[in-house]
């Protein structure tokens, strides 16, 4: 027996989660270019340098990256009153 066709497009609530799901994903490779940053700022030749805006920059990016982490934690934990959605798909026989 062949299994009816799933909808091309997700609802929105779904969609919405997916997207949420992937940004939390993505947020610790984006954290790491934020750290590095620094680095490449830096000017060739230059000897001494002032770190004290680098530590600056530093904790304010650290503090920015908790704050995104736990409003992603936010939107993820909600309950859907409809359903979950992201149950596996059933293996096709």
């Amino acid at each position: 027996m062949k299994r009816p066709a799933r909808p091309l497009f997700l609802a929105p609530r779904p969609y919405r989660r997916r997207r949420l799901r992937d940004a939390a994903r993505l947020l610790p490779v984006f954290g790491a270019f934020l750290f590095i940053v620094p680095v490449l700022w830096s000017p060739p030749g230059e000897g001494a340098r002032s770190l004290s805006g680098d530590v600056v920059y530093f904790f304010v990016n650290w503090v920015l990256l908790i704050a995104t982490a736990a409003a992603f934690a936010r939107g993820l934990s909600r309950q859907d009153t409809a359903g979950r959605d992201d149950e596996p798909d059933e293996a096709e026989d």
